[in-house]
């Protein structure tokens, strides 16, 4: 009795891994405060003068750090006063950043409202797709030691070509806009049984809305599964405010948000150059100037 035998492209549409490749950069920690304006105002100016003294040049050194930034925000609305964003190239250089600020005698007058683990990724949906494939009609098994070896030297080549990405400074913008978010997992509705092709289709979609808006806003995607309570997080960054509306309004009318996506809550800021800090803390508005 003769069978018939699947081309090898049948194979690859059964036989490919569903979880696409994605590269990974900076460690990224967002950090939360509400500031004890009462305890604060209770000091005499000297004091406040000393300890804001004191703050100023441990911040703008990390501002300026090289090999990963940080830089804080004043907080618009009740989540919180403050905002510190921290690059760095791990997750205990970001434990350092943690202390150093605990070191600082500022640290006495905030406490943190939340915060937000995560790591800079770049999703390769079309590109695993390729590989895969190529990889699969080739004949090599998936997950084997030859597999592996492939599949990293592929992103060793990606995370090169795309190094600026993955390691940028954080935007000079005036404004901070900054939410979690998940894909739904639910009975109906489940992002992660879907094929592989269909979701590379649906995130292709969704990202010529955010190209439409290069220029205005700069998006930076952090990934947190294992991480934290979400399994991604956004950042926004614009001179003007009402961009992040009228983006993320665009890219609700995508059927990647508008059937899979669910979001967390919004933390919008204005950005507080380091040495602007005893501005922000005598109750005005910081000067800010790229």
């Amino acid at each position: 009795m003769s069978t018939t035998k699947p081309m090898p492209s049948e194979a690859a549409a059964t036989e490919i891994p569903a979880v696409p490749l994605t590269i990974e950069g900076y460690s990224v920690l967002h950090q939360m405060m509400r500031f004890r304006w009462t305890s604060w105002r209770a000091l005499d100016d000297a004091t406040r003068r000393n300890i804001v003294g004191e703050a100023v040049p441990v911040l703008k050194g990390m501002e300026q750090n090289a090999k990963g930034q940080s830089v804080f925000y004043s907080l618009i609305g009740h989540k919180g006063d403050l905002m510190f964003i921290h690059f760095r190239a791990s997750f205990d250089e970001l434990n350092h950043a943690e202390l150093q600020l605990a070191q600082l005698r500022l640290s006495e007058y905030w406490e943190p409202t939340t915060s937000y683990l995560s790591i800079i990724e770049l999703g390769l949906y079309e590109s695993t797709t390729k590989v895969y494939k190529t990889l699969v009609d080739r004949g090599i098994e998936p997950h084997s030691d030859e597999w592996k070896r492939e599949i990293e030297h592929t992103l060793e080549r990606q995370k090169e070509a795309m190094r600026p990405r993955l390691f940028p400074s954080i935007p000079p913008s005036r404004y901070a806009c900054f939410y979690p978010m998940d894909r739904r997992r639910g009975e109906e509705k489940n992002w992660y049984t879907l094929p592989i092709e269909e979701r590379a289709r649906q995130m292709n979609e969704h990202g010529l809305v955010g190209r439409r808006y290069a220029g205005e806003v700069r998006q930076i995607i952090t990934g947190s599964i294992g991480f934290d309570d979400w399994e991604w997080g956004v950042d926004l960054f614009a001179d003007e405010p009402l961009v992040f509306k009228k983006l993320i309004y665009e890219m609700r009318f995508d059927q990647v948000s508008a059937v899979y996506a669910l979001f967390g809550q919004f933390y919008v800021g204005l950005r507080c150059p380091a040495d602007q800090l005893g501005t922000l803390l005598s109750g005005e508005l910081p000067e800010f100037t790229k």
